[in-house]
């Protein structure tokens, strides 16, 4: 999905398995926007001046928002996510502030 230059913060979102499928892309990259997309609130903090501090937990949402029809909504519902090659136990406990590589990990099955 093309979008014009952003002037805030990126992250680079990596899509797997089913989120890959559902979007058409293995990769993509993301403007963190100035307001939360489920409650509209500010994501600047004072400090340091301008930085956004983008709830991971907020993520989903955004992306589904990028990707409407595309069942991705229902695929991050399952999935969980990975900052920075570093599995998330809590993603209401990390922010985004840009530069960072989010995976969405799909869930899997074995036998």
């Amino acid at each position: 999905m093309a979008e014009p230059p952003s002037n805030f913060p990126e992250i680079t979102v990596l899509y797997f398995a089913g989120a890959s499928t559902a979007t058409g892309l293995t990769s993509e990259q993301v403007p963190l926007p100035a307001t939360r997309p489920d409650t509209h609130t500010s994501m600047f903090v004072a400090d340091p001046p301008s930085r956004i501090r983008f709830p991971l937990s907020a993520l989903a949402a955004l992306l589904a928002a990028r990707h409407p029809s595309t069942g991705l909504a229902d695929v991050l519902a399952h999935s969980s996510w990975a900052v920075n090659e570093e599995m998330v136990d809590d993603p209401e406990k990390v922010f985004l502030s840009g530069g960072e590589e989010v995976a969405v990990i799909c869930p899997v099955s074995g036998g």
